[in-house]
């Protein structure tokens, strides 16, 4: 984790307070990338950059919730393929957008 300080000095005292403080708020120490710490007279303003965290989509197929469908043996790939989607098509937004009259 980087920390950089603007706009003036800092003891090191200080510094790992105000890190302990920016933890306080994240919890995991992994998740910050870089703490900013920027001064101003009496005032400190802190910023704190995160990491990328990986996003999985999970949906829930077949009346499991899943991320992947890796581990799904055929048959169930087979349910996934046979699935109905239970939507509008593309023609009724075509038809009926906007405001219906009465």
């Amino acid at each position: 984790m980087q920390v950089e300080v603007i706009g003036g000095t800092i003891s090191e005292e200080e510094k790992r307070a105000y890190i302990q403080h920016v933890m306080s708020k994240v919890g995991d120490n992994d998740v910050v990338q870089k703490i900013i710490i920027r001064i101003d007279g009496d005032f400190v303003d802190l910023e704190w950059h995160m990491n990328e965290v990986p996003f999985d989509r999970i949906r829930r197929i077949t009346g499991y919730l899943v991320g992947t469908l890796d581990r799904f043996n055929n048959g169930k790939k087979a349910e996934v393929a046979d699935r109905v989607h239970h939507g509008y098509d593309d023609d009724y937004y075509h038809t009926y957008s906007g405001l219906l009259e009465e």
